[in-house]
């Protein structure tokens, strides 16, 4: 449990530090971002002509209000706390792999449902929107993310359960040793 812990705090200040690093928040970061808004904008296109997007940000044509999606509305926080629980958790590879592609698209379908409700609450009620941003959204986004784990914990191959207890006897077994 020490080795997970360790690795998933160091996997997290790297991964923090790499997004706000200017070359892969120019490179990486806002393209992903300005990729969500036109995407989201296409899904309500479908119902909704008014709706346009540019860059990172999603109007109405017809009365101007907009919704910016801004760093910590872009679900890649949650995607970096998910890449660091799986890859800090002793499995093989190829489970880390599937776990992470699924539970990217995982929280970024969530985080697509987030920008259309965010930008409809705005056009209906201001206080509304800014609650549900603020502290609704905020927390569902990261309780996404731990719930793709456990759901990922879950579902890998049973041996891998085994390591894991294993692993956790272990644990106990040398803090006792220290103890006495």
């Amino acid at each position: 449990m020490l080795r997970f812990t360790i690795i998933f705090i160091i996997l997290i200040i790297t991964l923090f530090s790499l997004e706000l690093f200017e070359p892969v928040r120019q490179a990486v970061i806002l393209p992903f971002t300005s990729f969500l808004a036109y995407f989201s904008s296409g899904i309500m296109h479908i119902f909704d002509a008014d709706v346009i997007s540019t860059q990172d940000v999603i109007r109405s044509k017809s009365t101007g209000s907009a919704v910016r999606i801004a760093a910590g509305c872009n679900g890649v926080e949650a995607v970096i706390v998910l890449f660091s629980a799986i890859f800090a958790f002793p499995s093989q590879f190829k489970h880390k792999i599937l776990g992470f592609i699924l539970g990217f698209f995982g929280i970024q379908i969530l985080n697509v449902i987030r920008i259309i409700s965010l930008y409809y609450l705005l056009q209906w009620d201001k206080a509304w929107f800014d609650w549900f941003h603020l502290y609704l959204w905020q927390a569902l986004i990261i309780l996404d993310a731990l719930v793709v784990w456990l759901i990922w914990l879950r579902y890998l191959p049973k041996n891998n359960q085994k390591h894991l207890n294993d692993e956790i006897l272990d644990g106990v077994a040398d803090s006792l040793e220290k103890l006495l």
